[in-house]
Order: C-alpha cells, then sequence, then structure tokens
C-alpha cells in the first residue's frame, strides 16, 4: 500500500492550534446523570461573612449554569458544594471546590469564578510553617508584595496570574506552568531569596521566548548566576585571647568580691539611709550637669566664625632646651 505521509495537507495549516480543547458539552455526556452525590465544603473566618452574603447570588447562578448547587451557612461558618441530577461535567464539581476555597481566602468573586473557565487552576501556598521566626516571617511576605505592590504587579505580569497575599496563605490563579513558577517564587522567598532576582530570569526568559531561532535552545548560558552568600561563610570577627602558658597551680582561683563587700571596703555600707540617697542624688546631679555643659558647649559652637583662608595661624613656639653647662666635658 504507497505511503499518505507525504501527501499535502492543505487543512493542516500553522495556525491550527492542535492542543486547543473544546469546552465539555451535555450531548458529550454520555453516561447520563451521576450514580453518587459528590460535596465539599470548607469554612470561612468570621471578617468574610459580610461580603459573602452580599455576593452569594451571583456566585449561586454561575454554580447553577454547570448544575452544581451550593449552600452558606452562617451559623456554622462555612459554605458547600455538591453535585446534582442536572451535572454533565464530572470536572465542574472539583472546580467548585476550588472556588469555595479561593472565597475563603479572601479572593474578590469575580476573580474566583474565572476558575470554572477550561484552561484556569489555582494554588493555595501555605507560608507560615516555612519560616518559624514571626517577625521574619512578616518581613519576608512583605518581600513579595514590595513597595506599594510593586513586586507582586510584576510578578502577575511576567507569569499571567493572579496573586493575593493575605494572612499565612498565597492564593495564585493562572495556568498550570504559571503556578509552578509563582510557587518557586514564593517558597523561596521564605527561605530568605529576595523575589527580583526570579523577575529578572522570567524578564530574560521571556525575552528569548521571542526570538524564533533561540526559541529552542537551551538559554542556560543567558540566566544570571547569582552567587548565594550564606552567614555560616562570613568571615568570622578576630577575637584576641591570651593564650601565654600560665603557671598552673593546684589552688581554685580567688572567689569574685559581692556588692555588699565592694560597699563594705568603700565604706557605703556604715551610711545611713539618708546619706546613701543624698550620695545617690549628688551623683545624679553631677552627670545632669556634665551633660547641660556639653549640650550648651554644642550649640554655642554653631555661633563660631569661621576661620578664613587668609588668616595667618599662629606659629607654636619651640621650647628651648637648656644645655647643662656644667655637664662632665
Amino acid at each position: 500500500m504507497p505511503s499518505t505521509y507525504k501527501k499535502d495537507k492543505p487543512w493542516d495549516t500553522d495556525d491550527i492550534d492542535k492542543w486547543h480543547e473544546e469546552p465539555f458539552t451535555p450531548e458529550q455526556n454520555l453516561g447520563g446523570t451521576f450514580s453518587e452525590e459528590s460535596s465539599f465544603a470548607t469554612l470561612f473566618p468570621k471578617y468574610r461573612e459580610t461580603y459573602l452574603k452580599a455576593s452569594w447570588p451571583t456566585i449561586t447562578r454561575a454554580l447553577e449554569k454547570h448544575g452544581i448547587a451550593c449552600t452558606l451557612d452562617l451559623v456554622e461558618g462555612s459554605m458547600t458544594v455538591k453535585t446534582t441530577r442536572k451535572t454533565y461535567d464530572p470536572s465542574a464539581i472539583l472546580n467548585a471546590r476550588d472556588l469555595i476555597k479561593l472565597l475563603a481566602r479572601s479572593v474578590p468573586a469575580p476573580q474566583a469564578l474565572k476558575i470554572l473557565e477550561d484552561g484556569m487552576a489555582c494554588d493555595v501556598i501555605k507560608i507560615r510553617g516555612l519560616v518559624g521566626n514571626k517577625d521574619r516571617f512578616v518581613k519576608r511576605r512583605q518581600r513579595i508584595l514590595g513597595p506599594n505592590g510593586s513586586t507582586l504587579k510584576a510578578l502577575e505580569l511576567l507569569t499571567q496570574t493572579y496573586i493575593l497575599v493575605q494572612g499565612n496563605t498565597v492564593s495564585v490563579m493562572g495556568g498550570y506552568k504559571s503556578l509552578k513558577e509563582v510557587r518557586r517564587v514564593v517558597e523561596d522567598c521564605m527561605a530568605n531569596i529576595h523575589p527580583i532576582y526570579h523577575i529578572k530570569e522570567l524578564m530574560i526568559k521571556r525575552e528569548l521566548a521571542k526570538d524564533p531561532e533561540l526559541k529552542n535552545e537551551n538559554w542556560e548560558r543567558f540566566l544570571p548566576h547569582f552567587k548565594k552568600r550564606n552567614l555560616s561563610k562570613r568571615r568570622k570577627p578576630h577575637v584576641v585571647n591570651d593564650k601565654s602558658k600560665k603557671a598552673y597551680t593546684p589552688f581554685p582561683p580567688a572567689q569574685e568580691k559581692s556588692k555588699v563587700d565592694l560597699q563594705i571596703e568603700s565604706g557605703e555600707y556604715f551610711l545611713s539611709k539618708q546619706a546613701k540617697e543624698r550620695a545617690v542624688r549628688e551623683k545624679r546631679e553631677e552627670a545632669m550637669r556634665e551633660k547641660q555643659t556639653e549640650k550648651k558647649r554644642k550649640r554655642e559652637e554653631a555661633y563660631e566664625a569661621p576661620k578664613e583662608e587668609g588668616e595667618v595661624k599662629e606659629k607654636k613656639k619651640k621650647k628651648k632646651v637648656k644645655v647643662d653647662a656644667s655637664a662632665d666635658e
């Protein structure tokens, strides 16, 4: 049989996206309704109650198009989604599960509803357990946002994702490949690697992808390589220790004098209570006078006339050394 491989295919043009998936329709569900009901529930914080109550009708209408039922329980503080007899897409319940998870993490309802679209995925990154110290965690979380949210905006533009930093989690929405990149940036940021290094790398990759000659080559030689500077490798300060050998003595060192012993030696221990208070007060007043004198001197420095360039400096008079004439010749 002759081969048909080399024949021209006029219908196969370059503008066809061979990876494009058509949306799932009810006609494609040949199995009919599901045999069992699937449901997912999640809790939400108290401060989200008012917002969810206001936007719940919009969420209900969006889920009804996919045949998913949803319930908002304000008493228990939970959201539940479940399949119905009208559900035709098996993956719709998984998208609804991600939807309520995003809503609980403070993602706005219009943005969260995009998860129901094909090709859209989400990832909720838990960052609190990656750093032990609370203050260090807050500083590193702020690095993800950057000054006025500039770092976060740059990440969103380069990865084509939506990122929301809220509390102990980072919610991300976008393509599967972009989610992996954002997760790597966030986890490295919590490991004390600044996001700006990854942003530079992503910018270079973006420009290289536009070049048709370099599109399918290895980009390793174009990417920046930053040296890791660990604290353990820093030069330790030089500590001067007296390593001279001391004469060996079997006796232990003399006991240090206590505060009471020092007071007995100085005579302060035998003073009356009024005398001790007077001594402390005089010492404090003396320190205050010294401070006032120093401040007064600094204030007067501002009023001193500056030295002019033509001013002749006074020469120091050299001390004449007297020669002892009576010295033995």
